[in-house]
């Protein structure tokens, strides 16, 4: 694969004694988030299976282990990558994701430190579209226009703030428009009609469909009203639909295509490895076997 970054004219990985803010040369040279966001999903559906999208959080188990796990699941087949930024205080986010998120933030793990391993990744060559997730409040004491920025010129594609309303999302969608990058909505279950168009209207890259109200957490089996859900959202919306929050078996991900476009999957993935002493080796077998499940050759 060719690197689409050049270590020596673009940004070099900075030692872990550095200053509180990377430094990043020049701007984006990939096309724009959303352009690479949809090829993925279009390839997916042309291979005639879903986008399969982990999430998993940056620093976890140690920062070093993180990024070979973000490398396995590239070699195993990820269509798009979710890299967590850990918070301490996850609202969206079930025990799995914030033991995990906990571990990583003892180890010094903060907003600096994932641009840097993200333009590390990029580097060597990984190439899949990035999606960083990250509550508001750690953007916003780096500074939200600054994250964006940097977050773009080192190649990430979309941003994922669950705790961003509507409402309040409008600059920041006119920021990260600016510095082509998508951003991604959320739309959980139990939301009106009304609402749901409305949020499909501003939405970019992919809808995020909430598979249950409450949070994160791998289940034995997907809600029963799940379907009518996703046809629902299908009605009112054009961009591809993703579904997580629970989703965390092969006989799932077959269950939900054709209905949906994508699956998003964390906390399988995070416990797969957590209960493996070969943390990129288990991410790997993890993801391969989901996308076996949907007749995809590793």
């Amino acid at each position: 694969m060719e690197t689409p970054f050049s270590t020596q004219d673009t940004y070099q990985p900075l030692s872990r004694e550095r200053p509180s803010k990377p430094s990043f040369a020049l701007p984006r040279i990939l096309p724009p988030g959303g352009e690479r966001i949809a090829a993925a999903f279009r390839k997916a559906r042309e291979l005639q299976r879903p986008a399969i999208i982990p999430y998993f959080p940056l620093g976890y188990p140690t920062l070093e282990d993180s990024l070979e796990v973000i490398k396995a699941l590239t070699r195993a087949g990820a269509d798009l990558i979710e890299l967590g930024i850990p918070f301490s205080d996850p609202l969206a986010d079930g025990p799995t994701i914030q033991q995990a998120s906990q571990i990583a933030l003892a180890q010094g793990m903060n907003v600096p430190e994932a641009l840097d391993m993200a333009a590390t990744l990029r580097c060597q060559g990984i190439d899949q579209p990035f999606l960083f997730m990250s509550y508001l409040n750690p953007l916003l004491a780096y500074g939200l226009e600054s994250f964006i920025r940097d977050a773009s010129h080192i190649g990430v594609d979309g941003l994922i703030i669950p705790d961003l309303p509507l409402e309040e999302a409008i600059p920041v969608r006119r920021l990260c428009q600016a510095h082509n990058l998508a951003l991604i909505s959320l739309v959980p279950p139990n939301l009106a009609a009304r609402r749901i168009a409305q949020i499909a209207r501003e939405a970019e890259g992919f809808l995020y469909l909430v598979s249950v109200t409450g949070v994160t957490g791998a289940r034995d089996s997907l809600p029963p009203d799940l379907g009518a859900f996703i046809r629902r959202v299908r009605q009112v919306a054009t961009l591809p639909l993703a579904i997580g929050f629970g989703i965390a078996t092969p006989a799932q991900v077959q269950a939900l295509y054709p209905l949906a476009d994508g699956v998003i999957v964390g906390s399988a993935l995070i416990r797969a490895v957590a209960n493996s002493t070969r943390p990129s080796e288990a991410a790997e077998d993890f993801l391969a076997t989901l996308i076996h499940a949907v007749g995809v050759a590793r």
